[in-house]
C-alpha cells in the first residue's frame, strides 16, 4: 500500500508540477489482475482500485492498518466504474452494476471482488459505528439536476453514501455525471474544514482530460488529470475543474460531518 502524508498549505507554493503531482494525484489505481491501494493520511482515508481480468480478488488487509480484517475498524465503499460483476462480503454475494455502490460496514469480514470487465474503484475510512452492509444501485440514488447550458456545467449528482441515502459512519459518496457539451463539474469553488473530499474521473476516454484546480482560493494550482486517476484534496484546498469533454467523477468525503451541504464556497471574483 501506497502511503501519502498530509501536507501543509503553505508547502504547496514551493512545489513544482512534479512534487504537486506526487502529493495530490493517484496515478495508478487501477491494474488489471490487482488490488491496487493508498493510505492518505488526510482523514486516514484509504482509496484503491480493483481490477478482476477473470480472476477473483480478494481485499487483503495491509500491513500498514495493524488489522484482521479490512474492516475491523473500517467502512468502505465499493463502486463499480466498468461492465456489471459481483462482490462477495462475508459469503453474501451482490450483483453490483455500473455505477452501483456497494457499502460495506463496520467489523465485515472477508471481501472478494470479480467480474470480466468489472472495474472497482474502494472509499474508506475509520469507523466507530456499525451500519448494515447495503447495495445502492444508480438507479435509486437521490439525484439532483443541476447547472445551466450557457455555463457548461449541465450535470447529474447522485448520493448514494449520505445523510439522506445509505447510512454510514463518517463516509459520504457519490457520482456527478455531465451532459454532453458540459465541461465544468464545480463552480463556484469551495472548501470544507470538517473533511477531506476525495474526486476520481472516469468516462473520460484515452485522450480527454480534467483540468482540475486545487490549493488555497488566493494561490491556485492546476492538475492534469486523465480517466481512472484522483485528486486528494485537504480540507484546505479547493477542488472544482474543468474537462476537454464531458465525463464523470466520484466525489467521497470523510471527516467528522457527513451533512452533504457542509461547504465553504468562494466567489468566483476571490479566485487567483
Amino acid at each position: 500500500m501506497q502511503i501519502k502524508h498530509a501536507t501543509h498549505p503553505d508547502d504547496v507554493t514551493r512545489l513544482g508540477t512534479s512534487d504537486l503531482r506526487e502529493r495530490f494525484l493517484l496515478e495508478a489505481l487501477f491494474a488489471p489482475g490487482e488490488v491496487r491501494l493508498v493510505l492518505t493520511h488526510e482523514d486516514r482515508m484509504v482509496l484503491g482500485g480493483a481490477v478482476p481480468d477473470g480472476v477473483a480478488l480478494a481485499l487483503d488487509v495491509p500491513d500498514e492498518l495493524r488489522a484482521e480484517t479490512f474492516c475491523e475498524r473500517r467502512e468502505l465503499a465499493i463502486v463499480n466504474l466498468g461492465e456489471p460483476g459481483l462482490v462477495a462480503v462475508d459469503g453474501t454475494s451482490y450483483d453490483v452494476g455500473h455505477h452501483d455502490v456497494l457499502y460495506v460496514g463496520l467489523g465485515s469480514g472477508r471481501v472478494t471482488m470479480s467480474g470480466d470487465g468489472a472495474r472497482y474503484y474502494l472509499v474508506s475510512a475509520p469507523a466507530g459505528t456499525a451500519h448494515p452492509t447495503t447495495l445502492a444501485r444508480r438507479e435509486d440514488a437521490v439525484t439532483l439536476h443541476l447547472g445551466e447550458p450557457e455555463q457548461a456545467n449541465v450535470r447529474s449528482l447522485r448520493r448514494y453514501v449520505a445523510d439522506d441515502g445509505v447510512a454510514s459512519d463518517r463516509l459520504v459518496l457519490g457520482i456527478t455525471t455531465l451532459e454532453p457539451g458540459s465541461v465544468w463539474n464545480t463552480m463556484p469553488a469551495h472548501t470544507h474544514d470538517r473533511r477531506t473530499e476525495v474526486y476520481l474521473y472516469t468516462d473520460l476516454g484515452a485522450d480527454g482530460r480534467v483540468m482540475h484546480l486545487c490549493g488555497r482560493p488566493e494561490e491556485l494550482r492546476t492538475l492534469v488529470v486523465s480517466d481512472g486517476q484522483a485528486v486528494v484534496s485537504p480540507a484546505w484546498s479547493v477542488h472544482a475543474g474543468a474537462g476537454t469533454q464531458s465525463y464523470s467523477f466520484v466525489w467521497a468525503m470523510a471527516g467528522e460531518n457527513r451533512v452533504f451541504t457542509d461547504m465553504d464556497a468562494v466567489p468566483v471574483a476571490e479566485l487567483r
